[in-house]
């Protein structure tokens, strides 16, 4: 055979090879789901693809979120589904730790989050108001409550009830505390028998834990006299309603003060002992807001992350695999809004996001509500 047609021939058959290795990879990334481009969702403008697309190139979201990873995973792995190009680091963190990690290397000018989602709303307020915060006027935003999204810059996602919890077996049923005033008269008619057995935030290192402090002071007269009556029972201050379900739980302590009522009712879901209550006299409901960086490396990627977590489909997840209470009118089940404005009636104190949050963050608001704080716990 002449050297130029055996050329040809192995040059064919180098092409065939080459075309049956790259038909043979792309079903193999196709089966992983890793070359698949993902479509906009269902009911989306067909615009909205070039979001998608951008988002893939981009190839990654960072994540800084005071909810638990394991209750967030869920809602992870959906969205992964939906956008397998895309690649989740998801960070799960304290909420201030969260606020000042973000500040600090956003200022710095380092790989920091593209999406914050926190509980503590004055702190994102903050942000937002500080300029942190990128605008985005997403699909979904028409089918959220007016109180849920702060100049497109800010999202409410859930809608959550603040609880008192208690160890079943150390506290009988007819004294378990209906309201604040309830709180305050058990603890001062044994002070002995609560001594370190009390649990609450420490609100110097919870920003979740000052936030929902101040909005009791805001909204109540006994809760300096409720500060007093905790601090004659030497309580054990705790970062997260988690660490304060566990004690409850296995009775290192008897009665919790402020708890999260997802996490409280996951936990008494499987604890027969744990018990908790929405007080009657008002019952806080705060929602964890969803912001996105104005610095972020993965904009795209992000504004993929909040429509998913504002659409139903991400909503229902979170109401029903999460167990975190859907902000949306138009999801069903247990952990939704609309079923605990039935369950809880006059007795609700639904907290907007908006500028009203912020002031108690101003510098010397902050000291004198600490030292204020302080002193009510030492008085005797």
């Amino acid at each position: 055979m002449p050297d130029k047609a055996r050329n040809n021939g192995l040059a064919h058959l180098l092409v065939v090879a080459a075309l049956t290795l790259a038909g043979w990879s792309a079903q193999a990334q196709d089966e992983i789901g890793y070359a698949r481009r993902a479509s906009p969702p269902p009911g989306y403008p067909e615009s909205y693809g070039a979001t998608v697309r951008a988002a893939e190139d981009e190839g990654r979201l960072v994540i800084y979120s005071t909810t638990d990873e394991n209750v967030a995973a869920p809602l992870i792995a959906d969205f992964r589904a939906m956008y397998p190009r895309i690649e989740v680091i998801y960070e799960d963190l304290n909420s201030t730790e969260l606020y000042h990690r973000f500040i600090a290397v956003t200022k710095l000018g380092t790989d920091g989050a593209d999406i914050l989602w926190s509980s503590a709303m004055d702190q994102q307020a903050a942000l937002i108001s500080d300029g942190y915060a990128m605008t985005y006027d997403s699909p979904e935003k028409a089918r959220l409550p007016a109180w849920a999204n702060w100049k497109d810059q800010g999202f409410a996602t859930t809608y959550e009830p603040v609880v008192f919890a208690y160890n079943k077996k150390l506290l009988q049923p007819n004294e378990v505390p209906q309201t604040h005033a309830d709180f305050i008269r058990l603890l001062e008619a044994d002070p002995a028998r609560f001594k370190g057995k009390v649990s609450g935030y420490n609100i110097e290192k919870s920003g979740l834990g000052f936030f929902l402090a101040t909005q009791d002071a805001t909204i109540s007269k006994e809760f300096w006299t409720l500060a007093q009556a905790l601090g004659r029972a030497q309580p054990r201050f705790e970062l997260t309603t988690s660490a304060m379900t566990r004690k409850l739980a296995s009775g290192d302590t008897i009665l919790g003060y402020n708890l999260l009522g997802a996490y409280t009712a996951q936990q008494a879901a499987s604890n027969p002992d744990l018990g908790y209550v929405y007080p009657r006299d008002y019952t806080l409901v705060m929602s964890r807001i969803l912001i996105a960086s104005n610095e972020a490396d993965h904009p795209n990627a992000a504004r993929l992350w909040i429509d998913y977590l504002l659409s139903k489909r991400g909503q229902t997840l979170l109401a029903n695999a999460a167990r975190l209470h859907a902000v949306r009118d138009d999801v069903e089940g247990e952990n939704t809004a609309a079923r605990l404005k039935q369950t809880l009636g006059a007795s609700e104190r639904p907290i907007a996001i908006g500028p009203g949050l912020i002031g108690y963050l101003n510098n010397q608001n902050y000291r004198d509500f600490i030292l204020q704080w302080k002193k009510a716990l030492s008085a005797s």
